[in-house]
């Protein structure tokens, strides 16, 4: 009986030895790992229904892009360097809250002009460049700081230094078979024999295509690079390049264009101001060996679905590209977004929609106006057999903390980096104050379908930073125009005129003078805090009191503001009242600058 009893036992121990890794696994498989709790807010983000995000670190400085190795860790580029020279972060999250709570500043090496971009890890580096340069560094597979010395791969030779340069930015990308790529921007706006001139020709054939507006090919392991002794070119036709990643299941590089500006500056006659809003379009290429995107001479219209020839090479809006030689767009978005980073999903945690499709980073407008900023958010495409297999998605909005955004500053944040965590999660970070966001699904994979996409698809319709603009109710200066013409005429016409030309002895005028048109922060401090003593305006010496006028709101001075910027033939942008409460405060608090 005692042999039977003990015989019973040992062989339920056995049982439960054999069957509970059984169940641990069975467990682990079907929950996935543990994920911190996210913000009650998410952080300020508007995320589809079981989705979740938590702020990983709140301010790390002006950031540019991200990578997360596979132990979780995050590297981000700055955009300058900080005070003791070093333009490279370290995240670590070491009790599994969400929460950075190892920050580490690293990496000192030069850096020429002032515009971090790249970070990827590719075979036990990390690479990234600045404005001018490609560097790594060797990863430290246990330690959180990578060691050793930077090591420069590639270096800009500015072969196009006639022209000035404009989109300098050096994205990265790697096929897996020892070879990077870097994309050289456009030195100028649409290749014009006098750049962002109105009306001046376009150059045919473009020189600036020789060394710049392309995709070149290195090796990823070589030294001290050069375009001329090293590059091979391999795209062309590709005016600006931020957002750039070579897609593995396809084994094809992938790239989103930043198209051309001011339509409606240099040629008003043929584009109006909601045209220049809206056109060209941000172009997603599937970048293969030999793709000409066909910029200067063409950019596509997402609205016609055509590639049409740019009026400096005697376009008419009808004209349209030869496809045989000019490579289409596999997807185009409303004009400046300003796409800056590309990242196909590989990850498991999300539902199975994500997978392999491609996020884009909208870090957002500058010139827009008199229409509301737009991007400032994070889009989805979803892909099927390496091609865009329904319309372009809204996954995460809010970055920017206002509802309209009138001018660039206003915003809160700007999303500029992704990246994919070694548990599925995507890390999302910004370039105002350098935060990072964690977006992950807490939901049922299963069910998840159409209903848990209807609110942002809602937001794609409606959000001024999203949708694209009535051409009369969305237009902002109509209203701020005729509200500071009110004030104007009320508290300024006295002194300065109804027409702006002053009374020609004791009062300037605000026609014509960089006083009105030129640095917006002088011009609100000098409404908001007056002005006493001489002043030269237009070449003419004036010295009389201006009284503060810190009486009117926000909303009022930056409308008069508008007003005048806009009027008497004046031409400056807007000035919102984000603009003005950000200085007032800074006066009140005896911030300077």
């Amino acid at each position: 009986m005692a042999s039977h009893l003990f015989l019973k036992r040992t062989g339920l121990r056995l049982l439960s030895a054999i069957l509970l890794p059984t169940a641990l696994f069975t467990f682990s498989c079907t929950t996935g790992p543990s994920l911190p709790a996210g913000d009650p807010d998410n952080g300020g983000l508007y995320l589809p229904d079981g989705f979740e995000a938590v702020v990983v670190v709140d301010s790390v400085g002006r950031a540019r892009h991200l990578t997360v190795d596979a132990k979780g860790d995050i590297y981000m580029k700055l955009r300058v360097p900080n005070e003791a020279g070093q333009g490279l972060v370290a995240l670590r999250d070491t009790n599994e809250d969400g929460k950075a709570d190892s920050i580490v500043y690293f990496g000192s090496y030069p850096d020429i002009g002032n515009y971090g971009t790249g970070m990827r890890i590719y075979n036990g580096y990390l690479y990234f460049s600045t404005a001018g340069e490609v560097y790594r560094i060797k990863m430290d597979m246990e330690g959180l700081v990578p060691q050793g010395e930077a090591e420069l791969i590639v270096k800009d030779d500015y072969k196009n230094a006639t022209y000035g340069y404009e989109h300098i930015a050096k994205p990265l990308a790697f096929d897996g078979q020892g070879n990077i790529y870097v994309a050289f921007g456009s030195p100028g706006d649409v290749c014009q024999e006098q750049n962002r001139r109105p009306g001046s020709p376009g150059m045919d054939p473009c020189p600036q295509l020789e060394w710049h507006a392309g995709i070149w090919r290195f090796d990823a392991n070589k030294l001290n690079q050069t375009q001329e002794k090293d590059g091979y070119r391999y795209a062309t036709g590709i005016r600006s390049v931020v957002a750039m990643e070579w897609n593995q299941l396809e084994n094809t590089l992938y790239a989103v264009q930043h198209g051309r500006d001011n339509f409606s500056r240099t040629w008003p006659d043929m584009y109006s101001a909601w045209e220049s809003a809206l056109l060209p379009s941000e172009e997603f290429f599937r970048v293969e060996e030999g793709t000409n995107g066909g910029w200067p001479y063409y950019y596509y219209d997402q609205i016609q679905e055509k590639k049409l020839l740019n009026p400096e090479y005697g376009g008419d809006k009808t004209i349209e590209a030869d496809p045989s030689e000019i490579t289409l767009p596999i997807m185009g978005f409303p004009g400046h977004y300003a796409p800056n980073d590309l990242h196909f999903y590989q990850g498991d945690q999300f539902p199975t929609r994500y997978k392999n499709g491609a996020f884009v980073a909208f870090h957002g407008s500058t010139i827009r106006g008199p229409y509301p900023q737009a991007g400032y958010f994070v889009g989805f495409v979803p892909f099927e057999n390496g091609k865009p297999s329904g319309p372009w998605e809204v996954f995460a909005d809010g970055f920017s903390m206002l509802d309209t955004i009138v001018n660039t500053g206003d915003a809160a944040a700007r999303p500029m980096g992704l990246s994919t965590g070694p548990d599925g999660s995507l890390y999302i970070t910004e370039s105002v104050q350098g935060k990072v966001w964690r977006v992950m699904y807490k939901g049922n994979k299963n069910s998840f379908g159409d209903n848990a996409l209807a609110k942002m698809e809602a937001r794609k319709n409606a959000r001024t930073n999203i949708k694209s603009p009535d051409p009369e109710k969305d237009n902002l200066e109509l209203g701020m125009i005729e509200s500071g013409a009110k004030i104007y005429n009320l508290y300024c016409s006295t002194c300065h005129q109804r027409d702006g030309n002053g009374d020609g002895a004791r009062f300037p005028p605000l026609a014509g003078t960089d006083w009105v048109t030129g640095n917006k922060r002088r011009l609100i401090e000098l409404v908001l805090n007056g002005m006493e003593g001489p002043i030269i305006v237009n070449e003419v010496a004036y010295n009389q009191i201006m009284p503060a006028h810190n009486f009117l709101s926000d909303d009022d001075v930056a409308s008069v503001l508008t007003y005048i910027r806009k009027s008497f033939g004046n031409d400056a942008n807007s000035v919102s009242p984000g603009e003005v409460k950000r200085i007032r405060d800074q006066l009140a608090s005896g911030v300077k600058n």
